[in-house]
């Protein structure tokens, strides 16, 4: 009878564990995902973040910004040797309060062989395209990625 007892006491604690593990690693992963969601103003420079579709405007530049799509996504997957790093390009829909929208392509690194390019001037600021998120993966590619990308870009004054 005792060993029922502590057999039981052992599994019912390893549950309760297992449950406040769980609990710490969604908390955890909550937290980073709201402050990535954060977006940073009031200074130039700041890093401004969107999902695939998002639509954001931007009142300390009066200026609406729209993350239409990633058009190409030729990155080396994660853990695969390759010639070339490859690049991202994404859609960005850009429009003022007094202009009519305007669609850049921006990539993950300049390259103006093959007219890449990271920054576009728009209505007297740079935008650049900072980061995209996520990397491909070896075995799904980039398909499985179509509407979850998410990207920063950074808009500054031109002086």
């Amino acid at each position: 009878m005792p060993y029922k007892t502590i057999i039981l006491s052992l599994g019912l604690l390893s549950l309760i564990h297992c449950n406040t593990q769980k609990e710490a690693k969604t908390s955890t992963k909550d937290k980073v995902e709201n402050s990535a969601n954060v977006t940073k103003s009031s200074q130039e420079g700041s890093v401004f973040y969107f999902n695939e579709g998002e639509n954001k405007f931007l009142d300390e530049y009066q200026m609406n910004v729209t993350f239409k799509r990633i058009s190409e996504d030729s990155r080396c997957p994660k853990d695969v040797n390759c010639i070339w790093a490859g690049v991202a390009v994404a859609e960005i829909e850009v429009m003022g309060t007094t202009t009519r929208p305007v669609t850049l392509s921006l990539a993950n690194e300049d390259n103006k062989g093959r007219n890449y390019h990271r920054s576009a001037d728009f209505n007297g600021y740079k935008i650049t395209l900072t980061e995209v998120n996520p990397h491909p993966g070896a075995t799904l590619g980039t398909k499985a990625l179509e509407g979850k990308y998410k990207i920063g870009i950074t808009i500054q004054k031109i002086q």
